[in-house]
């Protein structure tokens, strides 16, 4: 009995340890191994940031879906972003998954693991990129300085010393206070010497106020889109030059993941460089923005 119940304890021993043998050998390697294992990539977005992103209230969750819970499917979302992602997973070869976040949770890098890649028109920052390694950018915004007509102003050296209007707590009023938090290569020029913000509540106010006759200043920093929806709204503004800056939007992967991140950034910065080049991302910005924004501008 003693050598029957020694030889079952060696084969269960045998077991456990040819168990954890194999159990460490299936343990991905990196994050592009987990993903690709488990068949699901999860995705943080903004689920009220239309049209990048939001609540499809008439989709319904499919019954065969992979992702987790406490995540939403495709079928539940829409928006530009929302279509980046999933053709990110499609030719990740896995279904692409969504969590939400807050943005501040989401720029602030240390995601313990919870979702992979942020695709949520994020903006490139020097701050941004200690915490988290940004992918090639698939999309654009380009500011401007757009003027009234007939002001007299026909250079950025002529709002030197003048009042210029920008939405608070943007990027437009940061580029007049000198405090943009871009890259070198995504700012193409400086703002006026002295010159005096104007803030208001948004820069999309600036126009209109400029639109109702106000006179206290005559030029303001916006989206080069924006500047657009005025021109064809009959504002009386034109655009001062070339963009004075571009944020570039990219994906961004934790540089705090348990796992190895340098095949997941790389496969993305394979994939999206092939949806620029493809026109995909041409035919997703056309479609919910009515423009193409995934241009880079040539300087």
């Amino acid at each position: 009995m003693k050598k029957i119940t020694v030889l079952i304890s060696l084969v269960v021993m045998a077991a456990i340890v040819l168990t954890a043998c194999g159990s460490q050998a299936s343990a991905p390697k990196d994050l592009l191994a987990q993903v690709k294992q488990r068949g699901y990539v999860i995705v943080s977005t903004d689920p009220n940031y239309a049209p990048q992103s939001s609540l499809n209230t008439q989709g319904k969750r499919p019954s065969n879906t992979k992702c987790p819970s406490d995540t939403l499917t495709t079928a539940e979302m829409q928006g530009f972003d929302v279509d980046v992602a999933a053709e990110i997973g499609k030719r990740l070869g896995v279904e692409t998954c969504f969590a939400t976040p807050s943005w501040d949770l989401i720029t602030a890098g240390s995601w313990a693991d919870k979702w992979d890649v942020s695709v949520g028109s994020m903006t490139v920052t020097n701050t941004r990129a200690k915490v988290l390694t940004f992918t090639v950018p698939y999309y654009y915004y380009y500011a401007v300085v757009a003027v009234k007509k007939g002001s007299g102003i026909n250079t950025l050296a002529d709002l030197a010393g003048k009042p210029v209007c920008a939405g608070t707590s943007t990027t437009y009023e940061d580029w007049l206070n000198g405090k943009l938090d871009l890259p070198a290569a995504d700012v193409f020029a400086q703002p006026p010497a002295n010159v005096k913000e104007v803030p208001l509540d948004t820069d999309q106010e600036c126009a209109q106020s400029i639109n109702s006759g106000r006179t206290d200043f005559l030029a303001y920093v916006t989206a080069n889109t924006v500047v657009d929806q005025n021109i064809a709204a009959g504002f009386p503004v034109v655009k001062l030059g070339s963009p004075i800056y571009r944020e570039s939007l990219a994906a961004a992967v934790d540089k705090s993941s348990s796992l190895p991140i340098d095949t997941f950034v790389a496969a993305l910065n394979t994939i999206i460089p092939a949806m620029h080049s493809d026109g995909t991302l041409t035919k997703l910005s056309m479609k919910w923005y009515n423009v193409d924004m995934t241009q880079a501008p040539t300087q």
